[in-house]
């Protein structure tokens, strides 16, 4: 049996891809190669707390329900799993700001994989309705970043 060569510094900086993000699982895949790497997810306690009621409940979650914009004309979707950042610098302006108009081509926010900034920008222009992240949060692909009307 012949022995691969292994790439430690694309299995450490994958790794580091997932402490970031709070991913369980990346995989890479060039020509005849393959490297995926998975940690098993941190244990959660679940803590009893009282359910609100239904119907004060219900109008809220369905307001700020990602799912309900997975099928909006204009949602944006993340073509990579990242870190997303909505302006070019820590202390500058955001890239686009909710209810205001966006050009198509327009950079909306950046996403962050393996060391590399990835420009999101607007497939459309229209008015940026809604934006469903936020700086430094993580996102997987085809998690719905934005929405334009």
């Amino acid at each position: 049996m012949s022995r691969l060569p292994v790439d430690a510094d694309a299995i450490r900086a994958l790794a580091e891809i997932l402490r970031e993000t709070g991913l369980t699982e990346i995989e890479i895949a060039e020509k005849d190669s393959r490297i995926r790497v998975v940690r098993a997810p941190a244990q959660t306690v679940q803590a009893y707390a009282p359910a609100p009621l239904a119907a004060a409940a219900a109008p809220a979650a369905a307001a700020h329900d990602p799912a309900d914009f997975s099928k909006h004309p204009g949602a944006v979707t993340s073509p990579m799993v990242g870190v997303v950042y909505l302006s070019p610098e820590p202390n500058a302006p955001a890239f686009a700001s909710e209810g205001h108009a966006v050009t198509a081509g327009q950079t909306l926010l950046l996403i962050e994989a393996m060391k590399t900034f990835n420009q999101i920008k607007a497939p459309r222009a229209g008015t940026l309705r809604k934006l469903l992240v936020t700086s430094g949060s993580p996102v997987e692909f085809g998690e719905v970043l934005a929405v334009i009307e």
